[in-house]
């Protein structure tokens, strides 16, 4: 019997190569991700903006990893596809795998509301955090830059079919890059086999998921909510490793839920104590 904090590798990704897109710092769930294909034998590069590879930490990841990093605005298809191009230069062929776990949103930033939304911001929304998984896909069909039976994965949350306060136009960005994921989950698999996912996963506290205003009374909630408790960052990260791994070979199409049973649930106890106690709430209708 292992303990959930006992690191075990099972060499899942031996052989393997990838490319992880939206890594920042230590809590990111992209980083926790990237840990754990380089521990379950995978070979990576990673991918972000040249401002997070200065604002962030990824420096010193990829030092410490001796991983290449290519730098790339998400939006931008030709730095993309560089990107792809670069990562199978230096593995010296295609790719097994890659990751998006990308999402911005300027009206959530500037806490615009959803009725009173900056449509430049929502457009901006849609092209950072949902249309990028696309050009992504589509660049990499092109290039025929994925193995075939490969996998990808994209990082998502439930506000994409539930209405949660203050997601804002975060939930039409997830509800787009899930059916991106069926559309283009079908074209890839029919032709190259190769796989596309969703893991929905629990509220996180990572940079982006600290710009959520409430974000610590979400988790509290769904912690509650959740049979299981909310799903770790690390536990987001041994489930993604058994999506690139060949143990998944006909899971495609799927919004996978990775959040303690939290989308099953209609009322459990101990957010019902919580409740009783009653919220203190000076701006429910904001």
């Amino acid at each position: 019997m292992h303990s959930n904090n006992e690191a075990m590798a099972y060499n899942l990704l031996k052989g393997k190569k990838g490319i992880i897109f939206g890594a920042l710092n230590e809590q990111s769930i992209a980083w926790k991700i990237a840990e754990k294909c380089i521990e379950e034998g995978a070979e990576i590069t990673m991918s972000n903006t040249a401002l997070a590879y200065r604002m962030g930490d990824i420096k010193s990841f990829c030092d410490k990893y001796n991983v290449p990093f290519f730098p790339a605005d998400a939006v931008n298809t030709s730095e993309l596809e560089e990107v792809f191009k670069n990562s199978m230069t230096h593995f010296g062929g295609k790719i097994d795998f890659f990751l998006h776990s990308i999402g911005m949103s300027m009206n959530v930033r500037k806490s615009n509301k959803y009725d009173d939304l900056d449509y430049d911001y929502f457009l901006k929304t849609l092209d950072i955090s949902a249309l990028s998984f696309h050009k992504m896909l589509q660049i990499a069909r092109k290039l025929d830059a994925i193995n075939d039976w490969g996998s990808v994965v994209a990082l998502t949350y439930i506000a994409a079919q539930r209405t949660f306060y203050r997601y804002n136009d975060m939930a039409e960005a997830k509800a787009t890059l899930e059916s991106i994921a069926r559309s283009f989950g079908y074209i890839y698999g029919r032709d190259k086999k190769i796989r596309i996912n969703t893991i929905s996963q629990s509220p996180t506290l990572t940079t982006a998921g600290k710009g959520v205003k409430g974000m610590n009374n979400l988790m509290d909630f769904s912690d509650r909510m959740s049979p299981l408790g909310n799903a770790t960052a690390e536990e987001c990260a041994d489930y993604c490793i058994t999506l690139f791994s060949d143990l998944t070979r006909k899971v495609t199409m799927q919004n996978l839920y990775h959040d303690g049973g939290f989308s099953s649930m209609g009322m459990s106890l101990r957010a019902m104590e919580i409740i009783n106690k009653g919220y203190d709430c000076d701006h429910c209708d904001d």
